[in-house]
């Protein structure tokens, strides 16, 4: 029997976790579902990621104000999926940022992403009619921008590090309390979805500048907060050794002159026994390998995914 497609089949609700990681900083994880956060500034909040739908979003923002009524001075988005920024209008942030290059990603594929995105994770489309449109921001910037917080609680340090699980990820640094707001670019016990990825840039360089704020506190796009230098790096590292099976099978599959499914079939017999039971390995696999595949073809940037196309990927590989 075809396994159901995607996340299609995955109708259970997570359990959202409020983690507080210092005076004003917030992380909400929810069991393998994409994290948020927040931290406070002397009269407003930043909020980082926003959830798929405004409806997601509205639920988070109402844990967020049993601790604070600030209002969202600014909404960072730390890259383009539609799971992370379609919900952006229930914050009512003066000022909406992400990368230049995330923006370009918007205006590329936006309109792309977004249907497919509901299509492989339909139970975080809550009440999807309400999505007002692309989410657009409206400071943008190429490699770092600052946020002064105010008072004494320092500053948002805004950075670019590399191409990583898109071209455009940025990750949000709290130097104060040590807590980095990492985005997907680490996952923690979670499989990670590298279908617009540059997975060469990503397991090196890119990690190497993560992992070089040796964070005491780092929220990865999935899974639990890593609390403390030794499991901040373990996050990277267990990120990296996910990248490097990868781009170890499928390289040599590739290198054989065999075909992609055998170099999925590869990947997933050496990646399942430590990864495999973490959320959405089932989902991600198929979708990473054929763009990793491609990256072994030569094709740089990633193509755009479609409803049509993750469908025929999926069947091709995975059913």
């Amino acid at each position: 029997m075809s396994k159901p497609f995607a996340s299609s089949a995955d109708t259970a609700e997570k359990t959202d976790t409020l983690e507080i990681l210092g005076d004003g900083i917030y992380a909400l994880t929810a069991e393998g579902d994409p994290n948020v956060g927040a931290v406070e500034g002397e009269d407003f909040v930043v909020a980082i990621e926003s959830r798929a739908t405004p409806t997601a979003s509205r639920e988070w923002l109402k844990i967020l104000r049993e601790q604070t009524d600030k209002p969202v001075r600014y909404l960072v988005l730390t890259h383009y999926h539609a799971v992370r920024v379609l919900g952006a209008s229930a914050f009512d942030a003066q000022d909406i940022v992400m990368s230049q290059a995330s923006r370009d990603l918007v205006e590329e594929r936006g309109e792309q992403d977004w249907k497919s995105e509901f299509g492989r994770m339909p139970r975080l489309a809550k009440n999807a009619e309400e999505v007002p449109g692309l989410t657009w921001p409206t400071i943008t910037f190429k490699d770092r921008y600052d946020i002064e917080l105010g008072g004494d609680r320092g500053k948002l340090e805004l950075r670019f590090l590399g191409r990583g699980h898109t071209r455009g990820d940025i990750t949000v640094w709290h130097d104060k309390s040590r807590t980095l707001y990492a985005g997907d670019l680490v996952e923690s016990k979670a499989a990670l979805y590298t279908g617009d990825a540059y997975h060469f840039d990503w397991a090196s360089g890119t990690l190497d500048n993560v992992k070089a704020y040796r964070a005491e506190n780092l929220i990865g796009g999935r899974g639990p907060v890593s609390r403390g230098v030794a499991e901040t790096n373990a996050a990277v590292e267990q990120t990296r050794k996910f990248l490097n099976g990868m781009i170890e099978n499928v390289g040599r599959v590739h290198k054989a002159n065999g075909t992609l499914k055998q170099a999925f079939e590869a990947t997933r017999d050496a990646l399942a026994p430590e990864f495999g039971a973490w959320p959405i390995f089932e989902h991600c696999l198929p979708f990473d390998v054929q763009r990793l595949w491609d990256e072994f073809d030569g094709i740089e940037h990633p193509r755009i995914w479609t409803a049509e196309r993750d469908r025929e990927v999926w069947a091709k590989l995975q059913d």
